[in-house]
Protein backbone atom coordinates (compact mmCIF):
# COMPACT_ATOMS: atom_id res chain seq x y z
CA UNK A 1 0.00 0.00 0.00
CA UNK A 2 1.40 3.60 -0.48
CA UNK A 3 0.12 7.04 -0.72
CA UNK A 4 -0.51 9.28 -3.88
CA UNK A 5 -1.01 12.72 -3.28
CA UNK A 6 -2.31 14.51 -6.29
CA UNK A 7 -1.23 18.24 -7.31
CA UNK A 8 -3.01 20.57 -9.69
CA UNK A 9 0.35 20.51 -11.75
CA UNK A 10 -0.20 16.51 -12.67
CA UNK A 11 -3.84 17.95 -14.36
CA UNK A 12 -2.19 19.71 -16.63
CA UNK A 13 -0.09 16.67 -18.22
CA UNK A 14 -1.63 15.75 -22.22
CA UNK A 15 -4.98 13.78 -22.29
CA UNK A 16 -4.88 10.88 -24.96
CA UNK A 17 -8.19 9.05 -25.27
CA UNK A 18 -8.93 6.36 -22.75
CA UNK A 19 -11.34 4.80 -20.83
CA UNK A 20 -13.99 7.53 -18.40
CA UNK A 21 -11.98 7.67 -14.85
CA UNK A 22 -12.64 9.88 -11.84
CA UNK A 23 -9.99 12.47 -11.44
CA UNK A 24 -9.10 13.54 -7.34
CA UNK A 25 -7.84 16.26 -5.79
CA UNK A 26 -7.18 15.37 -2.76
CA UNK A 27 -4.99 12.55 -0.79
CA UNK A 28 -5.96 8.91 -2.05
CA UNK A 29 -4.39 5.68 -0.56
CA UNK A 30 -4.09 2.59 -2.88
CA UNK A 31 -3.06 -1.35 -2.26
CA UNK A 32 -2.97 -3.95 -4.18
CA UNK A 33 -5.46 -7.14 -4.70
CA UNK A 34 -3.43 -9.74 -2.76
CA UNK A 35 -3.78 -13.74 -3.39
CA UNK A 36 -4.25 -14.92 0.80
CA UNK A 37 -4.37 -18.29 2.50
CA UNK A 38 -7.26 -17.73 4.84
CA UNK A 39 -10.02 -19.40 6.40
CA UNK A 40 -13.89 -18.08 6.41
CA UNK A 41 -15.76 -17.39 9.89
CA UNK A 42 -18.76 -17.81 11.14
CA UNK A 43 -19.73 -16.77 14.46
CA UNK A 44 -23.61 -18.37 16.11
CA UNK A 45 -24.48 -18.64 19.76
CA UNK A 46 -25.51 -21.59 21.71
CA UNK A 47 -26.59 -22.62 25.16
CA UNK A 48 -24.47 -25.54 27.25
CA UNK A 49 -26.16 -28.93 27.84
CA UNK A 50 -25.98 -31.85 30.22
CA UNK A 51 -24.87 -34.79 27.45
CA UNK A 52 -27.14 -37.56 27.51
CA UNK A 53 -24.58 -40.34 27.31
CA UNK A 54 -22.99 -39.23 31.09
CA UNK A 55 -26.86 -38.86 32.85
CA UNK A 56 -27.01 -42.38 35.46
CA UNK A 57 -30.49 -42.82 37.39
CA UNK A 58 -29.83 -44.95 40.67
CA UNK A 59 -32.75 -47.15 40.73
CA UNK A 60 -32.41 -50.49 43.20
CA UNK A 61 -33.94 -53.64 41.99
CA UNK A 62 -35.39 -54.08 45.84
CA UNK A 63 -37.24 -51.63 47.99
CA UNK A 64 -36.44 -50.53 51.13
CA UNK A 65 -35.84 -48.09 54.34
CA UNK A 66 -33.26 -45.63 54.35
CA UNK A 67 -31.04 -45.68 57.03
CA UNK A 68 -28.26 -43.86 56.40
CA UNK A 69 -27.88 -41.01 53.59
CA UNK A 70 -25.19 -39.56 52.74
CA UNK A 71 -25.93 -38.35 49.40
CA UNK A 72 -27.85 -35.94 51.39
CA UNK A 73 -27.73 -32.51 49.27
CA UNK A 74 -28.59 -31.63 45.32
CA UNK A 75 -25.48 -30.95 43.32
CA UNK A 76 -23.46 -32.72 45.63
CA UNK A 77 -20.53 -34.10 44.13
CA UNK A 78 -19.61 -37.40 43.79
CA UNK A 79 -17.03 -39.85 43.29
CA UNK A 80 -17.58 -43.38 41.36
CA UNK A 81 -17.76 -46.13 44.76
CA UNK A 82 -18.80 -43.52 46.90
CA UNK A 83 -21.79 -44.89 49.23
CA UNK A 84 -24.98 -42.25 48.63
CA UNK A 85 -27.26 -44.53 51.23
CA UNK A 86 -27.42 -47.21 53.70
CA UNK A 87 -30.57 -48.98 53.52
CA UNK A 88 -32.52 -52.33 54.60
CA UNK A 89 -34.15 -54.46 52.71
CA UNK A 90 -35.68 -57.34 53.42
CA UNK A 91 -35.37 -58.96 50.11
CA UNK A 92 -31.65 -58.24 49.99
CA UNK A 93 -31.35 -59.44 53.64
CA UNK A 94 -32.93 -63.01 52.74
CA UNK A 95 -30.94 -63.47 49.71
CA UNK A 96 -28.24 -62.38 52.08
CA UNK A 97 -28.82 -65.12 54.86
CA UNK A 98 -29.61 -67.86 52.14
CA UNK A 99 -26.05 -67.00 50.64
CA UNK A 100 -24.98 -67.77 54.32
CA UNK A 101 -26.65 -70.39 54.34
CA UNK A 102 -25.46 -72.12 51.01
CA UNK A 103 -21.53 -71.31 52.12
CA UNK A 104 -22.32 -73.31 55.33
CA UNK A 105 -24.03 -76.24 53.72
CA UNK A 106 -20.55 -76.19 51.06
CA UNK A 107 -18.42 -76.75 53.24
CA UNK A 108 -19.69 -80.40 54.48
CA UNK A 109 -21.30 -81.08 51.02
CA UNK A 110 -20.07 -79.83 47.67
CA UNK A 111 -22.37 -77.98 45.84
CA UNK A 112 -21.05 -75.30 43.07
CA UNK A 113 -24.93 -75.35 41.47
CA UNK A 114 -26.52 -73.74 44.47
CA UNK A 115 -23.75 -71.94 45.77
CA UNK A 116 -23.67 -70.47 42.02
CA UNK A 117 -27.55 -69.55 42.37
CA UNK A 118 -27.65 -68.45 45.76
CA UNK A 119 -24.91 -65.69 44.82
CA UNK A 120 -26.47 -64.61 41.46
CA UNK A 121 -29.64 -64.28 43.23
CA UNK A 122 -27.92 -61.58 44.72
CA UNK A 123 -26.02 -60.16 42.55
CA UNK A 124 -29.54 -59.95 40.44
CA UNK A 125 -30.62 -57.93 42.87
CA UNK A 126 -27.92 -55.51 42.39
CA UNK A 127 -26.17 -56.42 45.45
CA UNK A 128 -22.03 -55.16 45.23
CA UNK A 129 -19.22 -57.19 44.51
CA UNK A 130 -17.96 -55.78 47.79
CA UNK A 131 -20.32 -56.66 50.05
CA UNK A 132 -20.91 -60.77 48.53
CA UNK A 133 -17.00 -60.92 49.08
CA UNK A 134 -17.70 -59.63 52.66
CA UNK A 135 -20.21 -62.28 53.00
CA UNK A 136 -17.89 -64.77 51.64
CA UNK A 137 -15.07 -63.88 54.45
CA UNK A 138 -17.97 -64.04 57.28
CA UNK A 139 -18.53 -60.36 57.38
CA UNK A 140 -22.15 -59.89 57.62
CA UNK A 141 -24.70 -56.82 57.59
CA UNK A 142 -28.42 -56.13 57.89
CA UNK A 143 -28.13 -53.16 56.16
CA UNK A 144 -27.03 -52.90 52.01
CA UNK A 145 -25.28 -49.78 50.70
CA UNK A 146 -25.82 -47.86 47.53
CA UNK A 147 -23.12 -46.91 45.82
CA UNK A 148 -22.41 -43.86 42.95
CA UNK A 149 -21.70 -45.75 40.24
CA UNK A 150 -19.96 -43.13 38.03
CA UNK A 151 -17.87 -39.50 38.93
CA UNK A 152 -20.45 -36.85 38.78
CA UNK A 153 -23.02 -34.52 40.58
CA UNK A 154 -26.14 -35.49 42.53
CA UNK A 155 -28.71 -33.56 39.75
CA UNK A 156 -31.89 -35.05 41.28
CA UNK A 157 -32.10 -37.25 45.02
CA UNK A 158 -35.81 -38.29 45.75
CA UNK A 159 -35.32 -39.45 49.14
CA UNK A 160 -34.43 -38.40 52.87
CA UNK A 161 -33.29 -40.31 55.59
CA UNK A 162 -35.97 -42.63 57.13
CA UNK A 163 -37.67 -42.74 53.67
CA UNK A 164 -39.25 -46.02 52.28
CA UNK A 165 -38.94 -46.55 48.93
CA UNK A 166 -39.89 -49.29 46.60
CA UNK A 167 -37.97 -51.52 43.38
CA UNK A 168 -37.63 -49.65 40.33
CA UNK A 169 -37.88 -46.46 42.56
CA UNK A 170 -35.79 -43.59 41.01
CA UNK A 171 -33.41 -42.36 43.63
CA UNK A 172 -30.84 -40.61 42.25
CA UNK A 173 -29.68 -38.93 39.60
CA UNK A 174 -26.14 -38.39 39.17
CA UNK A 175 -24.12 -36.64 36.21
CA UNK A 176 -20.84 -36.69 35.18
CA UNK A 177 -19.37 -33.42 33.32
CA UNK A 178 -16.28 -34.48 32.40
CA UNK A 179 -17.88 -33.73 28.53
CA UNK A 180 -21.35 -31.73 27.98
CA UNK A 181 -22.69 -30.46 24.93
CA UNK A 182 -23.37 -27.15 23.15
CA UNK A 183 -26.15 -26.62 21.23
CA UNK A 184 -26.06 -24.03 18.21
CA UNK A 185 -29.02 -22.67 16.43
CA UNK A 186 -28.58 -22.50 12.69
CA UNK A 187 -30.19 -21.27 9.86
CA UNK A 188 -30.99 -23.48 7.15
CA UNK A 189 -28.70 -21.31 4.66
CA UNK A 190 -25.48 -21.99 6.87
CA UNK A 191 -25.94 -25.83 6.11
CA UNK A 192 -24.47 -25.60 3.05
CA UNK A 193 -21.13 -24.69 4.48
CA UNK A 194 -21.04 -27.06 7.44
CA UNK A 195 -19.11 -29.70 5.45
CA UNK A 196 -16.38 -27.17 5.14
CA UNK A 197 -15.99 -26.38 8.54
CA UNK A 198 -12.73 -27.50 10.25
CA UNK A 199 -13.31 -26.73 13.55
CA UNK A 200 -15.10 -24.76 16.30
CA UNK A 201 -14.22 -22.50 18.98
CA UNK A 202 -16.04 -22.04 22.11
CA UNK A 203 -15.57 -19.24 24.34
CA UNK A 204 -17.66 -18.77 27.76
CA UNK A 205 -17.87 -15.30 29.34
CA UNK A 206 -16.12 -15.35 32.30
CA UNK A 207 -13.65 -17.93 31.57
CA UNK A 208 -10.71 -16.72 29.18
CA UNK A 209 -9.84 -20.73 27.97
CA UNK A 210 -10.55 -20.82 24.68
CA UNK A 211 -12.13 -24.71 24.43
CA UNK A 212 -12.24 -25.83 20.68
CA UNK A 213 -13.72 -29.19 18.76
CA UNK A 214 -14.25 -31.03 15.88
CA UNK A 215 -16.89 -33.24 16.74
CA UNK A 216 -20.28 -32.03 15.79
CA UNK A 217 -23.81 -33.70 15.05
CA UNK A 218 -27.19 -31.79 13.16
CA UNK A 219 -30.19 -32.87 14.45
CA UNK A 220 -32.73 -33.79 11.59
CA UNK A 221 -35.38 -31.64 12.79
CA UNK A 222 -36.36 -27.89 12.10
CA UNK A 223 -37.69 -25.34 14.25
CA UNK A 224 -40.69 -24.52 12.10
CA UNK A 225 -41.44 -21.03 14.72
CA UNK A 226 -37.59 -19.77 13.72
CA UNK A 227 -36.84 -21.87 10.89
CA UNK A 228 -33.44 -23.07 12.54
CA UNK A 229 -31.58 -26.28 12.63
CA UNK A 230 -29.66 -27.47 15.83
CA UNK A 231 -26.11 -28.46 15.55
CA UNK A 232 -24.38 -30.33 18.87
CA UNK A 233 -20.45 -29.93 19.16
CA UNK A 234 -19.03 -32.20 21.78
CA UNK A 235 -16.49 -30.28 24.46
CA UNK A 236 -14.19 -31.57 26.70
CA UNK A 237 -14.94 -30.62 30.62
CA UNK A 238 -11.91 -32.22 32.73
CA UNK A 239 -11.80 -29.08 34.55
CA UNK A 240 -15.35 -28.52 34.99
CA UNK A 241 -15.25 -25.15 35.01
CA UNK A 242 -18.37 -25.17 32.07
CA UNK A 243 -21.52 -26.16 33.58
CA UNK A 244 -25.50 -26.54 31.87
CA UNK A 245 -26.90 -23.50 31.35
CA UNK A 246 -23.81 -21.58 30.53
CA UNK A 247 -24.40 -19.36 27.45
CA UNK A 248 -21.19 -19.56 24.72
CA UNK A 249 -19.81 -17.44 21.55
CA UNK A 250 -19.25 -20.39 18.73
CA UNK A 251 -16.64 -19.51 15.83
CA UNK A 252 -16.96 -22.05 13.20
CA UNK A 253 -13.67 -21.92 10.65
CA UNK A 254 -13.69 -23.58 7.18
CA UNK A 255 -10.59 -25.03 5.97
CA UNK A 256 -7.93 -22.67 5.10
CA UNK A 257 -7.65 -21.87 0.88
CA UNK A 258 -6.13 -19.34 -0.73
CA UNK A 259 -8.25 -16.16 -2.09
CA UNK A 260 -8.01 -13.21 -4.02
CA UNK A 261 -8.83 -10.48 -1.19
CA UNK A 262 -9.76 -6.46 -0.61
CA UNK A 263 -10.63 -4.97 2.56
CA UNK A 264 -14.15 -3.91 2.68
CA UNK A 265 -13.31 -0.17 2.66
CA UNK A 266 -11.96 -0.98 -0.93
CA UNK A 267 -15.10 -2.14 -2.35
CA UNK A 268 -18.29 -0.26 -2.90
CA UNK A 269 -21.84 -1.50 -3.70
CA UNK A 270 -23.95 0.60 -6.19
CA UNK A 271 -27.38 -0.64 -7.13
CA UNK A 272 -26.91 -4.19 -6.38
CA UNK A 273 -23.20 -4.39 -8.09
CA UNK A 274 -19.90 -4.07 -6.32
CA UNK A 275 -17.44 -1.95 -7.77
CA UNK A 276 -13.41 -0.67 -7.07
CA UNK A 277 -11.98 2.18 -8.14
CA UNK A 278 -9.05 0.57 -10.13
CA UNK A 279 -5.58 3.13 -11.00
CA UNK A 280 -5.78 4.82 -14.55
CA UNK A 281 -3.60 5.35 -16.64
CA UNK A 282 -1.84 8.76 -15.61
CA UNK A 283 -1.72 9.35 -11.64
CA UNK A 284 -4.76 10.78 -10.23
CA UNK A 285 -7.39 9.15 -11.90
CA UNK A 286 -9.38 6.31 -11.25
CA UNK A 287 -11.90 4.08 -13.22
CA UNK A 288 -14.89 2.63 -11.58
CA UNK A 289 -14.00 -1.65 -11.81
CA UNK A 290 -16.85 -3.89 -11.72
CA UNK A 291 -16.20 -7.02 -9.53
CA UNK A 292 -17.85 -10.12 -8.17
CA UNK A 293 -16.97 -10.34 -4.72
CA UNK A 294 -18.16 -12.58 -1.67
CA UNK A 295 -17.57 -12.33 1.95
CA UNK A 296 -15.21 -13.69 4.59
CA UNK A 297 -15.48 -11.66 7.34
CA UNK A 298 -16.61 -8.42 8.62
CA UNK A 299 -13.80 -6.91 7.28
CA UNK A 300 -12.47 -8.55 4.17
CA UNK A 301 -13.88 -9.67 0.60
CA UNK A 302 -12.90 -12.38 -2.02
CA UNK A 303 -12.48 -11.20 -5.22
CA UNK A 304 -14.28 -13.83 -6.98
CA UNK A 305 -13.76 -12.20 -11.15
CA UNK A 306 -12.92 -8.50 -12.04
CA UNK A 307 -9.20 -8.11 -10.96
CA UNK A 308 -6.21 -9.87 -10.73
CA UNK A 309 -3.10 -10.81 -8.37
CA UNK A 310 -1.47 -7.54 -8.03
CA UNK A 311 -4.21 -4.90 -9.48
CA UNK A 312 -4.12 -1.94 -7.67
CA UNK A 313 -6.71 -0.08 -6.61
CA UNK A 314 -8.44 2.54 -4.35
CA UNK A 315 -8.56 2.31 -0.46
CA UNK A 316 -10.11 4.99 1.19
CA UNK A 317 -12.15 7.71 0.43
CA UNK A 318 -14.31 5.89 -1.44
CA UNK A 319 -17.27 7.82 -0.68
CA UNK A 320 -15.53 11.09 -2.00
CA UNK A 321 -15.18 8.61 -5.63
CA UNK A 322 -18.46 7.47 -5.64
CA UNK A 323 -19.92 11.39 -5.79
CA UNK A 324 -17.35 12.21 -8.16
CA UNK A 325 -18.54 9.41 -10.83
CA UNK A 326 -22.08 9.83 -10.09
CA UNK A 327 -21.35 13.63 -11.13
CA UNK A 328 -19.61 12.28 -14.33
CA UNK A 329 -22.15 9.94 -15.28
CA UNK A 330 -19.31 6.68 -14.85
CA UNK A 331 -21.38 4.03 -13.70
Amino acid sequence: MFLKTLTLLLLSLPIIAKEATVEQLFNVTTLKVQLQESAKMQKNYGYVKVNESNIYDISPRFGGYVEQLFGDTIYKKVKRGEPLAIVYSPEVLKAKDEYRNTLRYAKKRANTAMLKSAKAKLQLLGVSKKEIQNIQKGKYSHNTVIYSPINGYIFKKNINKGSAFRAKQKLFTIVNLDDVWVEVKLFQEQLASLENIQKYAVNFKGLSHTYTTKKALVYPNLDPKIATMTLRLDLKNKEHKIFPGMYANVTSFEKSVKRLTLPTTAVIRKNEKYYVFGVGEYEGEYEPIEVEVKVIDAHTYEILSGLNEGDEVVNNALFMMDSDAQINGLY
